[in-house]
């Protein structure tokens, strides 16, 4: 998460959006810029930055993306307050738990985004949790926190309004701010929860799913971690690309016909041919396969502004068609599949399919996997070095008796050249 947060802050819109918000005094990191600001507003830009590459973490049980809504908030309150980095994990793990919990319960409304809702409640916890509320005041963070949350609209993921990326930054200013005005003495209602995504943002809200093995069945390990660049509702295609791929190759992009693609509803929503941006374009389908064929590769490179505008890949997507599969709806959330078939210029069809998603927990991206990505993304704004030395820094995370030595080196990260590969 941390990773994904530096290298977002390489965006320029993120850039431009720091220099001009972090310029308050305070203690917590803007992670990636080696400033440090108040808390609340460090949460906002923090949560802010983690979303605009699609690379942060998310729960398939939960629709949405558990961390990036807490880390922020709990770090800035952990630093602000020097407490230790285990201290900050057990944060991390309960604001995880509370907010997939309330995520599991609850049906959004289709027209939602999740962003910004749920994550509000799970950062709240966090932070309390942090400042030791007793139960008392922790269901009252909890009442607060969920007359917090936003209207947070579909619509901007699908056109490419950047608004979108403010949502989860905003779910950890909240956070912080709801645990703030439970200690002034604030009240929110009896039950927010089943208030708020009972009958606002949701649709129903099944308290038997949000405490079933509640203590004894952790959320935060049936989490997934992206290498795709892009939505969680491309990765079936991605992944029956990448076997494809791996068994007989992958034709050269002037030799595709048309292609067609398959899977379940909510994928078969990200059908947008021509993405205006690079958001627009991390949700299209179309887009997610054309850049796949031409570039060889669904990593960041593949996202960039510079490959939205390349004629080739445009040219390409306007041949790929997405429909949904009952049969493969019907089959989350255990799996999110996607069939692939493309067709050449001869007649023939290539195809192949993928179930359970790459990075899933039942299907895990290796350590050494993972730790390539933490540098790719984050020498997006700092040096190699600094980012090595962060990075085992996070893995002795719980050792640390104060976060001092990795706020010292997010303050030292600095590359003047901020590099945007």
């Amino acid at each position: 998460t941390l990773a994904a947060i530096a290298g977002g802050s390489a965006e320029p819109e993120m850039r431009a959006f720091a220099s001009t918000y972090a310029h308050e005094h305070g203690s917590a990191s803007v992670i990636g810029t080696g400033a440090t600001t108040a808390p609340d507003r460090a949460a906002l830009l923090n949560g802010c930055a983690g979303t605009f590459l699609e690379m942060d973490e998310g729960n398939r049980f939960a629709k949405g993306h558990p961390a990036i809504h807490v880390f922020p908030a709990a770090l800035a309150y952990a630093e602000q307050h020097r407490l230790s980095g285990s201290e900050l994990m057990s944060a991390l793990v309960v604001g995880y738990e509370v907010g997939a919990r309330i995520g599991i319960a609850a049906s959004m409304r289709p027209s939602m985004h999740p962003h910004g809702t749920w994550g509000t409640v799970g950062a709240a916890a966090a932070v309390a949790r942090l400042a030791r509320f007793d139960a008392a005041r922790m269901r009252e963070a909890i009442n607060v926190a969920s007359s917090l949350t936003l209207a947070s609209s579909k619509r901007t993921m699908l056109e490419g309004g950047l608004v979108r990326n403010v949502y989860a930054g905003v779910s950890n200013q909240m956070g912080l701010m709801a645990c703030a005005l439970v200690e002034a003495g604030f009240s929110g209602e009896r039950d927010g929860l089943a208030s708020v995504f009972g009958a606002v943002v949701s649709e129903r809200f099944d308290r038997t799913k949000m405490t079933e093995g509640l203590g004894s069945e952790w959320q935060i390990a049936h989490n997934y971690f992206k290498l795709h660049s892009c939505c969680r509702y491309n990765h079936g295609a991605l992944d029956a690309m990448d076997r494809l791929d791996a068994r007989e190759g992958l034709p050269a992009p002037e030799r595709v016909r048309r292609v067609r693609v398959t899977s379940y509803a909510a994928a078969a929503e990200l059908d947008d041919p021509n993405p205006k941006n690079t958001l627009a374009a991390k949700f299209s389908i179309p887009f997610a396969i054309a850049t796949r064929l031409v570039n060889r590769s669904s990593a960041l490179p593949s996202f960039t502004l510079e490959a939205v505008r390349n004629p080739v890949i445009q040219a390409l997507a306007r041949r790929v068609v997405v429909a949904e599969d009952a049969s493969m709806t019907a089959r989350l959330p255990l799996e999110r599949p996607a069939r692939v078939e493309i067709e050449l210029d001869d007649g023939t069809i290539l195809a192949a399919e993928a179930g359970v998603n790459r990075g899933d927990d039942a299907d895990p991206y290796s350590r050494e996997e993972l730790a390539g990505k933490f540098l790719q993304l984050t020498q997006r704004a700092w040096p190699e070095a600094a980012a090595r030395r962060i990075h085992a820094l996070l893995l002795q995370l719980g050792e640390l008796p104060s976060l001092d030595a990795l706020g010292a080196e997010l303050a030292g990260a600095k590359d003047p050249l901020r590099r945007q590969p």
